[in-house]
């Protein structure tokens, strides 16, 4: 049996991303040491112009995420976790992502094949002691800090988990008492 005829029976036929059953081809998911069914997975054509081309990605088209990032196919976890991660500052991906659990295997594999994207010349993420942050760390707070708008203070100590990063590296994204802020790295320490 060829790879993609084990992928048409793996998904029923349907993209396993959105679920469409037109123009479906198999895609190898990078990087691929082996090209076999456990390291592909069934894309629709539309999906995969968008996965191909990141200037080609309606955000609305991927809400079909919430369902396909449970899916128990690595491959597709996979490719669900970069997607979500390309579309996080959309703000509905990054709650998505603050539910998704990867195995750590898994989860390195994700990271690995979305590392060529980001090795572009922007200044890496650094918290108050220098170190790099990445999407996904967690920090903590090393200062009370009043969050305008909210109405609450983020107390020093604050642990916040599933970070995003943002366009300026001097900011991320994250959740603290359950509404999702901008926090200065200067005011972070990344937990171990």
């Amino acid at each position: 049996m060829t790879i993609e005829q084990t992928l048409l029976e793996r998904s029923n036929g349907c993209c396993e991303l959105c679920g469409s059953d037109t123009e479906l081809t198999a895609f190898d998911v990078p990087p691929v040491a082996v090209a076999d069914a456990d390291h592909a997975i069934l894309l629709c054509s539309k999906c995969r112009e968008q996965v191909e081309d990141a200037d080609k990605v309606d955000p609305n088209h991927w809400r079909c995420l919430n369902d396909s990032m449970w899916s128990q196919i690595p491959a597709v976890q996979v490719m669900a976790w970069r997607m979500l991660n390309q579309l996080a500052s959309e703000g509905w991906p990054q709650d998505l992502l603050d539910m998704l659990y990867l195995d750590d295997d898994v989860l390195a594999w994700a990271k690995a094949g979305s590392a060529d994207e980001s090795s572009t010349d922007v200044a890496p993420t650094l918290d108050s002691n220098g170190a790099v942050l990445s999407a996904g760390d967690t920090v903590t707070l090393i200062k009370d800090l009043d969050v305008k708008g909210a109405g609450f203070t983020a107390k020093r100590g604050t642990a916040v988990r599933n970070i995003s990063l943002t366009d300026n590296p001097e900011q991320i994204e994250g959740r603290v008492n359950g509404v999702r802020i901008v926090l200065l790295t200067c005011y972070l320490k990344k937990s171990s």
